[in-house]
C-alpha cells in the first residue's frame, strides 16, 4: 500500500463558504493526509455562519490534527515538513492580494509560499466579492504564476453581486488531482 499524498489544506475567512470547504476537507481526508491550517480571522471571528472554535474543533475531528495557526508553524511545511501540495480553500480576496504581491503574515500564506519555494502546487479556491473588480489583476498574476491552479471560477449572483466569483467547491479535488499532474483544469472559468 502506498503512502497518501500530504496536502496542506487552508481556511480563510469566507465565513459562508466555510460548510462547502469542510465538505470538501471530508472527502479529501479519505485519499489524503491533510495538514489544515487556519488564518488569523477564521480562527478568532464568530459570525452568523458559526462560531470559531466550532470551525476548528470541526477541522481537528476531520484531520486528526489541530490547525496551524501561525506563521513559525507554517515555515516548516516546506522544507522541513514537505507537502505535496497546498489547497486554500476558501481562499479570499485578501489572500489573493497577499499572494500576488508577496506578503506573508499568517498561517495560510506562510504555508502556500512554503510549499511554492519547493516548487509544489498551491491550488487557490476562490469565494470573494472583488474578484471581478479591485481583486481581477490579482487572479491574473496568480493565475500566470508557476505551479498556481485555481479551482474553476464562476459568478454566484451576476444580478446583485456583478464582481462576485465563487469556485466550484465540486471540482476541488479534480483541480488538486490535475495540479499535482502539473495541469490547470479547465474550464477556468464557467
Amino acid at each position: 500500500m502506498s503512502e497518501k499524498l500530504r496536502i496542506g489544506f487552508g481556511i480563510c475567512g469566507s465565513f459562508c463558504t466555510h460548510s462547502r470547504a469542510l465538505n470538501v476537507m471530508k472527502t479529501l481526508s479519505e485519499s489524503y493526509t491533510l495538514f489544515p491550517i487556519i488564518s488569523d480571522i477564521s480562527k478568532n471571528t464568530d459570525t452568523r455562519f458559526g462560531k470559531s472554535d466550532e470551525l476548528v474543533s470541526k477541522m481537528t475531528e476531520i484531520c486528526g490534527r489541530k490547525p496551524i495557526d501561525t506563521v513559525k508553524d507554517a515555515e516548516p511545511l516546506g522544507p522541513s515538513i514537505p507537502l505535496d501540495a497546498m489547497l486554500i480553500c476558501p481562499c479570499t480576496g485578501n489572500t489573493l492580494a497577499k499572494l500576488a504581491h508577496g506578503i506573508t503574515d499568517n498561517a495560510v500564506t506562510m504555508a502556500a509560499k512554503a510549499t511554492a519555494r519547493c516548487n509544489r502546487p498551491v491550488i487557490i479556491a476562490l469565494a470573494t466579492n472583488d474578484a471581478l473588480g479591485a481583486n481581477l489583476e490579482n487572479i491574473g498574476r496568480m493565475y500566470n504564476k508557476k505551479n498556481v491552479y485555481f479551482v474553476p471560477l464562476s459568478q454566484d449572483d451576476s444580478i446583485n453581486k456583478p464582481y462576485s466569483l465563487v469556485c466550484d467547491f465540486a471540482l476541488t479535488e479534480k483541480t488538486l488531482q490535475l495540479a499535482i499532474g502539473g495541469k490547470q483544469i479547465q474550464p477556468f472559468l464557467k
